[in-house]
């Protein structure tokens, strides 16, 4: 039988595996996905876990307990040499070892971008995983904690200040969300008034979330201000050492979190391959997701989905040509990769990719969205709810579906849980303390 291998389990990786196992005959080919995560993260949610909205294992999707018929290796692929067919998996723990296969999907994601900014590789911390959602969740309980008792003052208000640098839909989103469970927290902290708490958002741009009009761009920092969050616009972070926020616009500030969600990239480990990459370093693919050449010829045997590959947009609403890297188009290339694969194992064409944007929604805090199609916009509790009812239902699997409604209805009659457990990054740290040594 044929070997497939598909390199990531995001999106794109994890529905090319899942319709595989749909569409596959018994003994047409064997599957195995590599990922070095041992599950697939919906990324739109990552915002109301980090708001506490979300229990976070319910945003991400078991690989094993899913994809029943395909060998799931919990793993990096560290190389790949496709003239031999050969990748190099290397685990945790343990020596690597090469994998022969016959047709190899890379769909390995992106990671976020960043630039030489000082202090940014140090104090900042992205929103593409679920561990950074948790980390942003508890940090921001944490720093409630700590700042109820201590007087006014500078490090008062470093702990009650949150930056978010990135005014796209990840960026506005997770504000949003920052800025709701701040203002939820309130009530449980009565020396901590609505005032204390300062939300930045810098944005690079002269303008927030591209994906929707100019005027409903400004119904959100509209809205955002009135809330009590700040959005500068055409400004630059220039440093962030020791949590010291410093803007183009000559501003400063103190603060302890800051959030980074200015762009992403490819995942350069397919800079570690011998298949051609276009000029932003993704690999590159034609219309059908097959790899191609510069010269546009097709590479035997190796396709391409996702945020890691240059995907023609042929509805002609991409940015440069090429599908914007969002969910929306990972889940399905991965859907088409994986009915092309059949066919073509069966001795079929396979199809272009083409979808359409019917519309953007997003979330902006709790009774906060927005909903954009075309010149047709939808603010406020109905927009939030069209976001909430989508997303629920786009999650994968039936068993995450009904958690994650479950989550919402809980919280709807008992509010969502504020506890902090940012002690779980030293787990040891209290039985070391107290523990028995044997004398010198």
């Amino acid at each position: 039988m044929p070997k497939i291998l598909i390199v990531g389990g995001g999106y794109a990786g994890f529905y090319t595996a899942l319709k595989l196992e749909k569409w596959l005959r018994r003994g047409e080919a064997e599957v195995t996905i590599v990922d070095p995560l041992p599950y697939m993260t919906y990324q739109p949610f990552l915002p109301e876990v980090a708001a506490g909205s979300i229990e976070p294992r319910h945003a991400i999707v078991s690989h094993r307990r899913h994809l029943r018929n395909t060998e799931v290796l919990t793993a990096h692929v560290s190389k790949v040499d496709h003239a031999s067919k050969t990748a190099t998996i290397t685990p945790a723990v343990g020596d690597d070892w090469e994998f022969q296969y016959d047709i190899i999907v890379m769909t390995a994601g992106a990671v976020s971008r960043t630039f030489p900014i000082p202090g940014v590789a140090d104090r900042a911390i992205g929103m593409k995983c679920i561990e950074e959602a948790i980390a942003v969740r508890d940090q921001m309980m944490t720093n409630f904690d700590k700042a109820a008792l201590l007087p006014a003052g500078p490090e008062r208000d470093r702990l009650l200040t949150f930056t978010v640098v990135g005014g796209g839909f990840a960026g506005i989103e997770i504000f949003g969300e920052m800025r709701s469970l701040a203002s939820d927290l309130l009530r449980y902290y009565p020396t901590i008034s609505f005032e204390d708490t300062h939300f930045h958002l810098i944005e690079a741009m002269d303008r927030i979330m591209p994906e929707v009009s100019l005027k409903t761009s400004h119904w959100v920092i509209r809205n955002l201000a009135e809330r009590g969050a700040e959005i500068h616009l055409e400004t630059q972070l220039t440093s962030a050492v020791d949590g010291k926020v410093e803007m183009s616009n000559g501003e400063s500030f103190e603060s302890d979190v800051i959030v980074w969600t200015a762009g992403v990239m490819a995942n350069p480990m397919v800079k570690n391959t011998d298949l051609p990459l276009e000029e932003r370093g993704r690999l590159r693919v034609g219309a059908d997701l097959r790899v191609r050449t510069e010269d546009g010829e097709v590479v035997p045997d190796a396709w391409a989905a996702g945020d890691v590959s240059a995907v023609p947009d042929l509805s002609g609403g991409g940015v440069h040509g090429y599908c914007v890297p969002n969910a929306q188009h990972a889940v399905r290339q991965g859907k088409l990769l994986a009915k092309s694969l059949v066919g073509t194992l069966r001795g079929d064409a396979p199809a272009d990719y083409f979808h359409k944007n019917l519309g953007a929604v997003a979330g902006l805090g709790l009774y906060h969205g927005v909903f954009q199609a075309g010149p047709f916009a939808v603010k406020g509790i109905i927009a939030w709810l069209m976001h909430r009812g989508y997303h629920g239902l786009a999650v994968p699997m039936w068993e995450r579906k009904i958690r994650v409604f479950g989550n919402w209805a809980f919280n709807f009659v008992l509010h969502r849980d504020i506890t902090s457990i940012e002690a779980r990054v030293t787990p040891r740290a209290e039985f070391e303390e107290f523990a028995a040594r044997p004398k010198a």
